[in-house]
């Protein structure tokens, strides 16, 4: 996991008070389209893929991201075939404005998680001149309601310091008992 980003959880139910804020949060955004993906807009996730992760990880447009490219290509061909995966694309009058998706995931079954199904949140993106119009919490939102659709409880995320305060407004919090071997 990068040094600058953070794994966050949700779980339980939003409380009536946070949705209403939330509610009145993203009233600006109701103006944009937000579409949920197919596979004719697998080009549209893939370049904005590499946008999250230039930005995400501070890397410059010389940076090689060809094969990034082309394994998110052939992941996003598979995953929204067979439902691992759902996006949301976020238009302003045809112009690309934000996105966020979700991956679903199994582990073994545990007392917490009696199905061992879960979510992980990424790809969340909002273009800088349209941050803070409420995209990203609205986008935020359409993804959690699609995992709790399905049944999911246990969905998790990272995070970047900008991005903490949104999530940590609609319910996550930072884990602590939880390792990860990066190398």
């Amino acid at each position: 996991m990068e040094q600058q980003q953070k794994e966050l959880r949700i779980g339980g139910k939003i409380d009536s008070k946070r949705l209403t804020d939330l509610e009145g949060e993203y009233v600006m955004a109701k103006n944009y389209k937000y579409k949920k993906a197919t596979i004719a807009d697998i080009d549209e996730l893939v370049k904005t893929r590499i946008i999250v992760l230039r930005a995400a990880n501070k890397l410059s447009n010389d940076v090689d991201m060809s094969l990034v490219e082309k394994e998110s290509y052939e992941y996003y061909k598979r995953a929204l075939e067979t439902g691992e995966h759902i996006a949301y694309l976020v238009y302003d009058n045809g112009a690309f404005v934000g996105a966020g998706g979700v991956s679903f995931y199994q582990v073994m079954p545990t007392y917490h998680n009696p199905t061992g199904k879960k979510a992980y949140i990424l790809n969340m993106y909002t273009a800088p001149e349209y941050r803070r119009h409420g995209i990203a919490i609205h986008t935020l939102d359409l993804l959690v309601k699609d995992v709790r659709k399905q049944g999911v409880s246990q969905i998790a995320l990272e995070t970047t310091e900008m991005g903490r305060p949104l999530y940590e407004k609609y319910g996550f919090v930072k884990i602590e008992d939880e390792m990860e071997l990066i190398k």
